[in-house]
């Protein structure tokens, strides 16, 4: 007789699928244990989304006012007639080259401040406050007025935005003194110049300096008082009004209900 091997008892077949179960599941929880929730991940990437987002904007933000447009209000009426207290400006800050911040440069410019021109400044006498004129002198000119009148280079101007409210008060004003050293007429002194808010000058606007006026004559703090405006002081020209309205201190929201319509849009001349 020939002897047989016993092969052994066969597994079972319920214990066999148990197994491979186990060996299948093993490396599907390790792989949980170490993946984060799917709601985490979601949140945390639109959180991500979101905060590039409002970067770019800030970014995009600070870049235009910076350099190409920056928005003004106007608080006093020395430019009444042109603007009037309560305008919101648009003030292009290219066109003359745009200052870079934290240095003494600027960007290159579209064109130079000329005569006519309506500009945003920061003063000597306050260089930290935005003022508005017109420039009514380059360097080079010479400047005088008598009787509320603008003479440059000995020419009568016609300027029809030129408002004058106030026939009397002419005053001499020693703020104005400053013009000694500038004056056509080197032998003049304190004791025989006597400069007042319609009669001054002659006196030569020297290089990298303007004269800037209020188109409201009699009710301007401008060149006259403190003297020349400094080229790189120039920030920008008024494009357009993009908002006004009319204060009134009877009515507890001007802003909303009395805002001036016809102004909005008005294209700065």
């Amino acid at each position: 007789m020939h002897r047989m091997e016993d092969p052994g008892t066969p597994p079972a077949e319920g214990s066999i699928a148990r197994r491979a179960e186990a060996m299948e599941a093993a490396p599907l929880d390790r792989r949980r244990s170490v993946e984060p929730p799917r709601g985490s991940m979601s949140t945390g990437r639109w959180m991500w989304e979101w905060t590039k987002a409002i970067s770019t904007a800030i970014l995009l933000f600070l870049a235009v006012r910076t350099f190409l447009v920056e928005a003004f209000k106007i608080p006093t009426g020395s430019m009444e007639g042109t603007l009037l207290i309560g305008d919101f400006l648009l003030v292009n800050k290219a066109v003359y080259g745009a200052e870079i911040p934290l240095t003494d440069r600027r960007l290159p410019a579209f064109s130079h401040p000329g005569r006519g021109d309506v500009v945003v400044f920061l003063p000597p006498h306050d260089p930290h406050k935005n003022y508005v004129k017109r420039i009514v002198g380059v360097p080079g000119d010479t400047l005088e007025m008598r009787d509320k009148v603008l003479l440059r280079n000995g020419v009568r101007q016609d300027e029809p935005y030129a408002r004058h409210t106030d026939p009397l008060g002419d005053q001499a004003d020693p703020k104005m003194l400053w013009q000694l050293d500038f004056t056509v007429d080197t032998t003049l002194s304190m004791r025989s110049y006597h400069p007042s808010r319609d009669n001054w000058g002659p006196l030569v606007v020297p290089p990298g300096k303007f004269f800037a006026l209020g188109d409201n004559r009699d009710r301007s703090e401008d060149s006259r008082y403190w003297g020349f405006l400094d080229a790189h002081s120039v920030k920008g020209r008024p494009m357009f009004v993009y908002y006004s309205f009319e204060h009134d201190l009877a009515n507890a929201l001007p802003w909303l209900t009395s805002v001036r319509w016809k102004r909005i849009g008005e294209v700065i001349r």
